[in-house]
């Protein structure tokens, strides 16, 4: 009987120490985390980031992506870097870069209008001047600036909602790539108002520079969306960060948890003391930075049109895109936004403004009263 046993309790014996050995490194993989951080150059630097990031983000609440690049270290950290979300205001980057671009193959500065609402934009987050400059752009001008920079997740918002704009982070440091390569990009990025300067720029190096531009706005779902982007240059310094993040129960909250990544990020690649810490609580407002009105509708579906009807690309209403309420009204029909951009001028604003008085007023509504 017992000789019986003995071949079963070998087996088992053995089976017990196979299972036993290999659950030993599935333990040990399972308190492993996969490194955010990655740079064949400086190995221990990224691990060492890695752990910062993790520590940073332990105890915080919320949905955070996390994308850095410092190129010359060859060093790239990434958390959630595809996951989507709503731009908010840091779709005003993806807007100015659009307009620097179209000037520039035009082979001109931007017009004194356009250098007046690329300023407010940029460096007091101006919503009327975003918009402005959003539909004197077409979709397709747009959606080629996202595609030479690799932004390839990026859906533009619909109609005149560019705060709707879905990006991810890895899409955000793609248009810092190619932001970096303006100066009058980086000058713009560089004079965001103290009131909206929290963010990337937390525990930044002394001595450093940090060109940014920052989102916030809350919505029925997700809550708040605190996002941060921007581009640390100084001496021997040159990386961007994107920081984006949704579910923030306040955007104190989320202002908190972004910096405390972006004080990690500056802490190990700064190389000396930071020239300021965590942004005072006090200073920051509970009040959305207004890129999407609170009533904003869903994306609409195109309404259906006549047989063989053809319309543009982008458009939902069934106008031409060239016809764009407030862009290129009373020019030509098929004239190229090339032709007809930078032409607004205060003589064409009082004007649209007198059309838009309606019967009552006439054009003589708009019109300057003489001396």
């Amino acid at each position: 009987m017992i000789n019986c046993h003995r071949p079963r309790l070998r087996v088992w014996a053995v089976l017990g120490t196979v299972l036993g050995a290999l659950a030993i490194p599935s333990a040990a993989a399972a308190h492993r985390a996969p490194a955010l951080c990655s740079s064949a150059r400086e190995p221990a630097l990224a691990t060492r980031l890695s752990q910062d990031i993790r520590a940073a983000l332990k105890s915080r609440e919320g949905t955070v992506s996390v994308a850095v690049h410092a190129p010359g270290r060859g060093l790239r950290c990434a958390l959630s870097q595809l996951r989507a979300y709503d731009s908010a205001s840091i779709a005003k980057v993806l807007i100015m870069e659009a307009v620097l671009g179209r000037a520039e193959e035009l082979g001109r500065e931007p017009t004194a209008l356009e250098a007046r609402r690329l300023k407010a934009m940029i460096t007091r987050s101006d919503n009327e001047a975003a918009t402005d400059l959003w539909v004197g752009l077409s979709r397709e001008r747009m959606n080629r600036v996202l595609r030479e920079a690799g932004a390839t997740d990026t859906v533009l918002g619909h109609d005149q909602y560019w705060g709707l704009t879905r990006t991810t982070a890895r899409d955000q440091l793609a248009l810092l790539a190619a932001v970096a390569r303006r100066p009058a990009a980086l000058a713009l990025m560089g004079q965001v108002i103290r009131s909206q300067s929290w963010g990337v720029g937390a525990g930044a190096p002394k001595g450093a520079k940090v060109h940014l531009k920052n989102g916030w706005l809350p919505r029925a779902t997700h809550g708040w969306r605190v996002h941060s982007i921007g581009i640390v240059r100084g001496t021997g310094l040159d990386y961007r960060l994107a920081l984006l993040s949704h579910d923030n129960e306040t955007m104190k909250y989320g202002v908190r948890t972004l910096e405390g990544v972006a004080l990690a990020v500056h802490r190990r690649l700064g190389g000396v003391p930071a020239d300021r810490g965590f942004t005072p609580e006090e200073t920051i407002s509970e009040t959305s930075d207004g890129s999407v009105p609170e009533a904003a509708p869903t994306r609409r579906t195109p309404r259906p049109g006549p047989p063989g009807d053809r319309r543009p690309e982008g458009r939902t209403d069934g106008r031409p895109e060239g016809r764009r309420e407030g862009r290129t009204r009373g020019w030509p029909e098929g004239w190229p936004e090339e032709r007809t951009a930078g032409l607004r001028s205060p003589l064409s604003e009082w004007l649209r403004d007198g059309l838009r008085a309606g019967p009552r007023g006439g054009l003589r509504a708009g019109l300057p009263s003489r001396p």
